[in-house]
């Protein structure tokens, strides 16, 4: 039976707004986080150069005194979502015992994944495995690039990215907020988290600064994502229409997404989001299956076996970060995949915990944390398995290695048959994932800033969608010719202060369970 007197709070979700043009504003966190966010656009534009060296310096030094933090945190998030699988606590319902799911699992499952990590799969999915085993930037335990070994290390590492550490990241947050939100009352924000650590002071500042690093967390997140999805579809574009792949073609798609996400966004989760993350979901199947057809198919389902066992026999020696020979390539990639992974938690898991209401604990957990997984597994082993015998057999543009990791997926489907069909349909996937990302993220903002009202008029969720859309823009251009790296440096620097939040998150969790 819930203890509802110990969380027994008088404060209602939109209590400190502040009411503009009907809009619903939490005072401070929507103008904190709003000035601050059209600051960080300004100053980029107006002094790219500038911007580049300080996304870099605090990379560098983000990386350099926190890449342990980063490394145990991943670590553990996983033990403790295994732990609530087989724990009592997995009886728990989400919501109560009367309480029944909104969603039906196969639309629940296709929105959870389409928000969580489907345009950076289509983006990495080849580059990846490729990169690894011919050492682009590195290689996984410092093995000899184009070995044996180096193809199973490849595979391995790329599905230790992509497996159980980002699915329990999401976890851990999605099953915090839907817990302290359904089942006791409070609102469905990160702040209420802590509520049995914090007490009232959820509501003040402490609570006000747990929002804000919020906030920023999932627009460097999901900015990211952004940029990455703008490179690679025109990188697609280009390969199927010969459409310039320049800045100003990426900033035009950024532009055109944006408007196709803040459509979506207005029209709401019932026929915005879930309608495009069940489109999402078929047409990713229908490539799979193509792909998998199309080239050595029994290879590609024999490998998906081999590489869960590659997964598993790298998984202790990559989770380690003591005395590495490869301390470059994990700094690089784990630690960047980690810090990703976080930055994208506040946005992905308030997502899932919106629609999971209804849900155990331990088949929301098992679900989020298992069967992603395995679907990622599979996704990385087909793509990536033929992509590393292309560059194996010295096959096409694959051949040779990477140049540019936009490109890699396009470069794999040209030795593919049907390749200008094929070529079209990732592009198409790539912009739907572009706009399922945009628009659940925009709605996870709106939530954050508006106080916790899920009933904020649907135009102002348009608000953060046009911010997101200008920070993917203004780290593109501030990146340069390097804006992979301005990316990936402003979701590192994000991404430490949340890892904190996270763990005391899961002493949060703890407590409120304890209280069932």
């Amino acid at each position: 039976m819930t203890s509802q007197k110990q969380y027994d709070s008088s404060y209602k979700a939109g209590r400190d707004n502040i009411r503009i043009f009907r809009m619903e504003l939490h005072n401070p966190v929507f103008f904190i986080t709003a000035l601050l966010t059209i600051g960080f656009i300004a100053g980029t534009l107006l002094f790219p150069a500038d911007a580049k060296v300080i996304l870099e310096q605090a990379r560098n030094w983000s990386i350099g005194n926190f890449d342990w933090l980063v490394m145990i945190s991943g670590n553990f998030f996983v033990l403790f979502c295994l732990l609530l699988i087989v724990l009592p606590w997995g009886k728990v319902r989400l919501g109560g015992a009367s309480a029944r799911p909104e969603f039906s699992t196969l639309s629940w499952f296709s929105m959870l994944f389409a928000a969580g990590m489907g345009i950076g799969l289509m983006f990495w999915c080849v580059a990846e495995p490729v990169a690894y085993y011919t050492d682009w930037s590195g290689t996984p335990l410092n093995v000899q690039p184009h070995s044996p070994e180096a193809a199973a290390a490849a595979m391995g590492a790329a599905l230790y990215h992509w497996g159980l550490h980002p699915w329990a990241i999401f976890g851990v947050v999605a099953l915090s907020l839907a817990f302290f939100s359904f089942n006791k009352g409070l609102p469905l924000l990160t702040r209420s988290i802590f509520y049995p650590l914090l007490g009232e002071q959820c509501w003040r500042w402490p609570g006000h600064i747990v929002d804000v690093v919020a906030v920023f967390a999932t627009i460097f997140g999901l900015a990211t994502s952004l940029g990455l999805g703008a490179k690679q579809a025109t990188g697609g574009l280009h390969t199927v229409f010969g459409v310039a792949n320049d800045l100003a073609t990426q900033l035009l798609l950024i532009a055109i997404i944006t408007a196709i996400a803040i459509i979506s966004v207005v029209r709401g989760l019932d026929r915005g989001v879930k309608v495009l993350s069940n489109f999402n979901i078929v047409v990713a199947l229908l490539l799979l299956l193509f792909v998998a057809g199309a080239g050595p198919t029994l290879a590609s389902i024999a490998g998906i076996g081999e590489n869960l066992w590659n997964y598993a026999k790298h998984f202790i020696p990559l989770s380690d970060w003591i005395g590495r020979d490869d301390e470059t390539w994990y700094k690089n990639w784990t630690v960047f995949y980690w810090a990703w992974w976080i930055s994208w938690s506040p946005f992905v898991g308030m997502f899932i915990a919106r629609i999971s209401k209804g849900r155990t604990v331990r088949e929301f957990v098992i679900a989020v944390l298992l069967a992603p997984t395995l679907v990622s597994s599979i996704w990385m082993s087909v793509f990536g398995g033929i992509a590393l015998d292309q560059v194996q057999l010295g096959t096409g543009a694959l051949a040779g290695g990477i140049s540019d990791p936009s490109l890699a997926l396009f470069h794999m489907l040209e030795n593919l048959p049907f390749t200008i069909i094929a070529s079209l349909v990732a592009v198409v996937l790539v912009l739907t994932f572009f706009i399922t990302s945009a628009d659940s993220g925009s709605l996870v903002l709106d939530i954050i800033t508006a106080g916790g009202r899920l009933d904020s008029p649907r135009y102002q969720r348009a608000i953060w969608a046009i911010l997101l859309g200008f920070i993917a823009a203004a780290l593109l251009i501030g990146g340069g010719s390097d804006a992979l790296s301005a990316l990936q440096a402003g979701t590192i620097t994000m991404a430490v202060p949340f890892t904190l939040v996270l763990l005391l998150a899961c002493l949060c969790l703890v407590l409120g369970l304890l209280s069932e």
